[in-house]
């Protein structure tokens, strides 16, 4: 099936963006990723690469000194905007911004779909001061979620996009360290969607409370390096 351009795909999904967000399942994965970056961001100034209408960066801004996000679509943009974000259209490959501009660089659900990795990490890098964190999450290869993924049929992500028509790359840990640049180091690791194979069992109404209890508890522990999504903190040296 033919790929669609991303640019294309995330113009459409700003409008689908936000219907699901409301549910216990979205707002577990929100709470959990803004959680595991506050201790960075805490009174920094923060870049969030991927900030698609801006939910989780409204949420960066109650703790952080300031914050800025980028987002190569358009429409996202404009949606972001509306909630009186600092947000601008660009691309990840080509931040545009100086070098050591930021203190935290942050980026959730949105480098498992950028197929120029390497590029991303490197102008992520370029823009964090030494000493400073990049606070990133990539799509598990060691999960349930991608096992998952991997069998079920493709099923509609915008009003004319299935999932296999959306470029997706899941990652081990191992590979996400080849795609560093030499000054940059791994610093913690954490997983988010553990156990649950899929996300209906956190919109159950008693089955997901306990679902979102579990996983909470195990997020840093050993268990948590076979979670769907996997948050890895780096440092720049």
């Amino acid at each position: 099936m033919k790929r669609k351009e991303n640019i294309k795909y995330y113009d459409t999904f700003a409008d689908w963006y936000e219907m699901e967000r409301h549910k216990r399942y979205h707002n577990f994965l929100d709470t959990s990723e803004v959680a595991l970056a506050q201790p960075y961001c805490e009174n920094q100034s923060v870049l969030e690469v991927g900030a698609g209408t801006g939910l989780v960066m409204k949420r960066l801004e109650e703790f952080s000194r300031e914050v800025t996000g980028i987002d190569i679509s358009l429409g996202m943009v404009r949606k972001a905007h509306e909630r009186n974000l600092n947000v601008a259209q660009a691309s990840a490959t080509a931040l545009p911004f100086p070098d050591k501009t930021f203190d935290c660089v942050v980026s959730f659900k949105v480098l498992a779909h950028i197929e120029a990795i390497k590029e991303t990490l490197a102008e992520c890098a370029r823009v964090t001061r030494p000493g400073g964190h990049m606070v990133l999450e990539f799509y598990n290869k060691h999960s349930i979620r991608s096992l998952v993924k991997a069998l079920k049929p493709a099923h509609n992500v915008a009003s004319d996009t299935t999932d296999d028509q959306v470029y997706t790359r899941f990652d081990s840990l191992e590979d996400i360290r080849s795609y560093l640049p030499a000054d940059c180091r791994v610093k913690e690791v954490a997983g988010i969607r553990c156990l649950a194979p899929t996300y209906h069992f956190y919109n159950a109404p008693f089955l997901g409370a306990v679902t979102e209890r579990i996983e909470r508890a195990i997020q840093k522990t050993p268990l948590g390096r076979i979670g769907g999504f996997l948050v890895v903190v780096i440092e720049r040296t």
